[in-house]
């Protein structure tokens, strides 16, 4: 005899899949209750009820075995101390895939709250496309989460909540599982704008029984009269969601009062030929609004939605809404891909190539993703090009391109091909020559200009398009074909937004600090980051003030530090005063270093080669900051070494002293379970302070993996990074000089 909540997820298996592997689910089931045995959710119930209820959520759309199996078991890798491979062996590689996708990246740590969220994202989009059934249970995951988001703390739960609605939601609509997306948009506005959410529904609920009624009558007419006409259907009145109706006040600057289609009239019927035919009795009993008749059976939408939508004006003069469509389409309205998901062949008969041509949404997605670096970039994409609103335009030929809504010829040109957005010169719009920055609108047929001359596209494009695909080839045609003129061009860009913030670009702070904001865009290399300016791939505005923050709370930092120096010693700094034209070789000993001839001088050290002992080092001096230390051989002192050479000052290592210094190491390394565990035991056992962790998916290897360390000097470094190089799975292991 199984427990209670088992033995229902099993009933409601069965229901759909009397021959599934029970046993299976129940042996699933017991692991996973052993697992999170003493887990308890923010409600204080045990955590068991979270995966039994994502299987049930799997169930309702009914879904494999191997699917439910893997929503119970989706949180036990990440939560307890099984592992995948213990999954694989006990409950089939399937099983361990699907796992394997929901798991986000918890072992490794990000820097910010967006590229964790950015990075997670990408993983599980990559699995998707290798498997579906991922996102189908992440869907489940977090629908649940959401049923019981109010044992969150209230800021918690807003994040989540926007999150769901910028995000999951619009995975939902795309994959057309409307029956979920539905609810996480009630549930995610409920916590967004609780005033708003919960006035609505006390003003829907004051207008609920007269709108009943309404719809009632009108159901009534349509039911006898196809019962006449012997075409069997059924015929209901369906409530508009609560966000529905949210976002038309809120888009249309609409009242309450003004939104009639509260409810609409949904008619099933056996055949598509039944659908026109309802259509035609329909549009004899009431008038059709002009405009407000979709035929969604002809012309489906790209997430696999059949439906014929008519608004007619009712017995009252009132406008409703009327939904026609069959059983069929029905089911997969409701719940989209999984209606005829390839995996429940067995149990549909659907053929599944069907649903490949259906994804190009995702396809396209994972083209673009691999040329964007920048969590923020690829977040703001995600939502703009593949979860907004879409709008549907045909080429001259009949094939249908789906683009975001606000999307201009130039998006469509790129959508095409890269070579034809390169040479486009013009557009037509249903045979009219339109400017390149109009808005698309749908049902249109868009026709794009090209010529073999054209020098390739303009700058300016980069501001008019609406899709990162197009962005992003438009940049990629700059970079790779004016590579010099792109640099000089970014040097002037950045000699303007300096000049405004009163900074010079040849100021060597400056050039530090600009090195440290590259890295920060992901662009290590100085000369490629100012070719990037140039082209328009960072705005010179943002570099600039990033600089200038950094510059201000790098003084307010040495200010701090100077005055409690000061107040410190305020007796060493009298004397200091008084034989101020004695200069005396002088040793800081918290630096580690003694600067020659002068007193009562701050050192600090170049971020741009980070020095150690070790290292022969040389001072520079910096007005109103001190000496700066550089190692002998930077490339910064290097190229301006006769320029400055009236700022350069002789500094030394103190020897014997018991300073702690910070140095980064780089590790490229295999993309394996644990291996950031190994890395860190390495530097425990080496026992060295480790400051700082931060990994990153590479491009040509799994994870690159940043260290910050403090040591003693070169020396100890040296020894562990000969250390790093024996971790299984470390393909490289070096010393960053700095940013």
């Amino acid at each position: 005899m199984y427990d209670t909540d088992l033995q229902k997820l099993i009933d409601k298996i069965k229901s759909y899949a009397p021959n599934a592997d029970i046993e299976k689910v129940a042996r699933v089931y017991d692991l996973a209750k052993k697992a999170h045995e003493e887990q308890y959710r923010k409600s204080g119930e045990p955590y068991i009820i979270h995966p039994i209820a994502v299987a049930n959520i799997l169930a309702d759309m009914q879904l494999d075995i191997d699917t439910i199996c893997a929503g119970i078991l989706h949180d036990v890798v990440e939560d307890t101390d099984y592992t995948l491979e213990q999954v694989e062996e006990w409950f089939g590689k399937d099983v361990a895939v699907l796992v394997d996708g929901v798991t986000k990246l918890g072992k490794i740590h990000y820097m910010t709250k967006e590229e964790s969220q950015s990075e997670n994202l990408r993983k599980m989009f990559l699995a998707m496309a290798k498997d579906m059934r991922v996102i189908l249970i992440k869907l489940s995951d977090r629908l649940h989460n959401m049923r019981t988001l109010e044992y969150m703390d209230s800021s918690k739960a807003k994040y989540k909540a926007q999150e769901t609605l910028d995000i999951y939601a619009g995975i939902a609509h795309r994959l057309g599982i409307s029956k979920i997306k539905w609810e996480l948009e009630d549930l995610s506005l409920r916590f967004l704008d609780p005033d708003g959410y919960y006035d609505l529904v006390h003003k829907v609920n004051m207008k609920r029984e007269q709108r009943l009624a309404y719809i009632e009558s009108i159901v009534e007419i349509i039911k006898k009269t196809f019962k006449e006409l012997e075409i069997p259907c059924e015929v209901y009145g369906r409530p508009k969601h609560f966000y529905s109706i949210y976002r038309k006040m809120k888009n249309k600057g609409k009242s309450f009062d003004e939104i009639y289609d509260l409810t609409a009239v949904r008619v099933i019927v056996d055949s598509v030929k039944d659908c026109y035919s309802v259509l035609g009795v329909v549009h004899t009993l009431w008038k059709p609004m002009p405009g407000r008749f979709k035929d969604y059976i002809a012309m489906p939408k790209p997430n696999m939605y059949q439906s014929l939508h008519t608004t007619v004006i009712g017995p009252d003069g009132e406008p409703v809404e009327i939904q026609i469509r069959t059983h069929e389409m029905h089911n997969i309205a409701e719940y989209g891909i999984a209606a005829h998901w390839k995996y429940k062949e067995g149990i549909t008969g659907k053929d599944p190539s069907s649903i490949d041509e259906r994804l190009q949404w995702l396809r396209l997605m994972m083209e673009w993703e691999k040329d964007v670096t920048d969590p923020h970039e690829f977040l703001d994409a995600l939502k703009d090009d593949v979860l907004n609103y879409q709008v549907y335009v045909f080429t001259p030929q009949g094939e249908v391109i789906e683009l975001p809504n606000g999307s201009t010829p130039i998006d469509f040109a790129y959508r095409i091909h890269s070579k034809v957005g390169n040479k486009c010169v013009g557009a037509k719009v249903n045979g009219r020559i339109v400017p390149l920055d109009s808005k698309l609108q749908n049902g249109t047929i868009v026709e794009i200009l090209t010529s073999a001359n054209s020098p390739g596209p303009s700058r300016d494009w980069i501001g008019l398009v609406k899709t990162s695909n197009a962005r992003n080839k438009i940049r990629q045609f700059f970079k790779k074909e004016r590579k010099e003129e792109n640099y000089e061009r970014g040097l002037a860009i950045l000699d303007r937004e300096l000049k405004r913030n009163k900074l010079d670009k040849n100021d060597q702070d400056v050039i530090n600090a600009l090195k440290e904001v590259g890295v920060k865009f992901n662009q290590p290399n100085y000369e490629d980051f100012i070719a990037t300016i140039g082209y328009g791939g960072i705005i010179g505005t943002q570099v600039a003030n990033k600089v200038k923050d950094m510059l201000l709370k790098d003084a307010r930092r040495l200010e701090k530090e100077q005055k409690a120096s000061q107040e410190e010693n305020v007796e060493a700094h009298t004397k200091v005063e008084k034989n101020k034209n004695k200069h005396k070789k002088t040793e800081k000993r918290h630096t580690g270093v003694q600067v020659d001839g002068l007193e009562g001088i701050y050192v600090r050290f170049a971020k741009c080669c980070n020095p150690l002992p070790g290292d022969e080092i040389v001072g520079y001096i910096t007005r109103g900051r001190g000496v700066t230390v550089h190692r002998s051989d930077c490339e910064n002192i290097l190229r301006d070494k006769e320029k400055n050479k009236d700022k350069m000052i002789n500094v030394s290592w103190i020897e014997d002293n018991d300073s702690r210094f910070e140095a980064e190491i780089q590790l490229k390394a295999n993309d394996r379970r644990g291996i950031v565990n190994e890395v860190t035991h390495v530097i425990s056992n080496e026992k060295v302070a480790l400051v700082g962790i931060y990994a990153r998916r590479g491009q040509s290897i799994g994870i690159i993996i940043d260290l910050i360390v403090e040591v003693n000097g070169i020396e100890q470094l040296n020894t562990l990074i000969r250390k790093m190089m024996n971790v299984p799975g470390i393909e490289d292991a070096y010393r960053v000089h700095g940013k």
